[in-house]
């Protein structure tokens, strides 16, 4: 099913939306600096983008908190990230477009723009079958309708 729009700034105050993402397998991750099972979640996102981010697959990690783009930043420092492209969403709007009841709140979407997957709350994305899953979705998607 097709995700709400809403925007989001990347760490020059560009603003962009989901559809730059088309043609791309997304992994969304709506976080915040406040929200600690977001920090314990973050490593293992930035180790997937590591692995399998490239021309089809990218971890959109998009800070939901108020605190703006320095304490976002400085929450990505602080849990090692550097795989993980820094985006903000200080409006929360992205909260209310994609349903989220809590944080943190991991989306996968196709190609199209369309949500395949949820899940509310932490995971370990690097584990073997969260690879699998990314994959997964990769070679369906791929494979087309």
């Amino acid at each position: 099913r097709p995700v709400g729009e809403f925007s989001f700034q990347d760490k020059k105050g560009v603003n962009l939306g989901l559809p730059a993402w088309r043609g791309r397998v997304v992994l969304v991750n709506l976080w915040a600096t406040w929200c600690a099972p977001c920090r314990r979640e973050m490593p293992a996102l930035d180790r997937l983008q590591k692995k399998l981010g490239g021309p089809d697959f990218e971890v959109v990690a998009i800070s939901v908190d108020r605190k703006g783009l320095e304490a976002s930043a400085a929450f990505l420092t602080e849990t090692g990230v550097q795989s993980l492209a820094l985006y903000v969403d200080p409006t929360s709007k992205a909260l209310a477009a994609l349903k989220a009841p809590g944080l943190p709140l991991t989306v996968l979407l196709d190609r199209n723009g369309h949500e395949i997957g949820r899940l509310i709350g932490p995971a370990e994305w690097d584990s073997p079958e969260a690879e699998n899953l990314i994959r997964a979705a990769l070679a369906e998607t791929a494979a087309g309708p």
